[in-house]
């Protein structure tokens, strides 16, 4: 019983955290900072959190010249690029929709394979997994009922999720195995940090900013980027894909209502249709996976780091929250 409340409260506590990062970027985006400015204000101190949490687990960032190649293209498209068209997005689409569009993230998965040749297992579930996902972007939308087909925040939110999915499908081919999780995933935020300082310049000076979007943006880098990896790596190990991926279900719904509690979004009955019909589609485009081998997962606390990698890519390929997946680094990330 005590295992079961245990493991209930952990799962509720990592589902407020990767849900409520949607309603931190708005809140910050309200009080006057630029989508450049939260993108690398939220890489920076993911980065400096993991790296604390790396240094107390006696982990240190990777030193092959290699890695660090693989890890300069997955923070392109698994952080740098994802986290600040979440950030352009939402300045005119609401959170919680935000929310419900990043778990498409599986349906561009199983799309970009299909098309790439990647994925042939593409059987009458999943297909039907596929089209309801998309047909579930178009309820909440509702582009018949505007004289114009979708907004472009709502295709930078769309595009984010796609990169998630590209990132993925790479990660998973380079950066699946190695050992060392937290410092690798430090060293892929650190990545993603001076890919954002990059497009800083760009956004030009800051004006208006208020005392509500530096908490804000605090809470979205400590809490909603670092802290939110060290728990599903825990849940991990401890507990094994299962409980994550049953998280991942839960981030939407987490989404939605902290947009309409905290910031008076409107929660219509199309959104709603929408989200279940996205999250309908998701489940039933996973691919079956076998059960586990007799004797365990092999994940557990007392497990090698590679073996523990494996279990974090097979969690991530089961989750539909991309944004919270792209936190946690190569040693959770693998296609969805």
């Amino acid at each position: 019983m005590q295992r079961s409340l245990t493991s209930s409260l952990r799962m509720g506590a990592l589902a407020l955290l990767w849900g409520s990062g949607f309603l931190w970027i708005k809140l910050a985006l309200n009080h006057g900072l630029s989508p450049a400015a939260i993108t690398l204000t939220r890489c920076a101190l993911g980065t400096a959190v993991l790296a604390l949490l790396a240094r107390s687990a006696g982990q240190r960032l990777p030193r092959s010249r290699s890695l660090w190649g693989h890890l300069v293209v997955a923070a392109l498209f698994c952080n740098a690029i994802p986290f600040a068209l979440f950030a352009l997005g939402e300045q005119t689409v609401d959170s919680g929709v935000a929310g419900v569009l990043n778990a498409t993230t599986p349906l561009w998965s199983l799309l970009i394979g299909v098309l790439l040749g990647t994925d042939r297992d593409l059987r009458p579930r999943r297909l039907t997994g596929l089209l309801l996902g998309f047909a579930g972007v178009l309820v909440i939308f509702a582009p018949w009922r505007h004289s114009h087909l979708v907004g472009w925040g709502a295709l930078a939110l769309l595009g984010a999720a796609a990169s998630y999915a590209i990132a993925f499908a790479y990660m998973a081919r380079h950066l699946t195995g190695h050992g060392a999780p937290l410092a690798v995933s430090a060293a892929q935020l650190l990545t993603a940090t001076g890919w954002s300082a990059l497009a800083l310049p760009a956004a030009g000076p800051l004006h208006d900013v208020d005392v509500t979007a530096l908490p804000a943006v605090a809470v979205l880098g400590v809490f909603a980027t670092g802290i939110t990896f060290y728990l599903n790596y825990r849940m991990i190990a401890d507990e094994g894909p299962t409980s994550a991926a049953t998280v991942g279900y839960l981030l939407p719904v987490v989404s939605v209502a902290l947009g309409a509690l905290v910031l008076d979004e409107r929660i219509g009955a199309r959104v709603v249709a929408g989200m279940v019909t996205v999250l309908a589609g998701v489940a039933l485009s996973r691919r079956a996976r076998p059960g586990p081998a007799a004797g365990g997962t092999g994940a557990g606390p007392g497990a090698g780091a590679g073996a523990r990698a494996e279990t974090r890519a097979a969690a991530v390929a089961d989750a539909t929250d991309a944004d919270a997946v792209a936190a946690t680094g190569p040693g959770t990330a693998h296609a969805p």
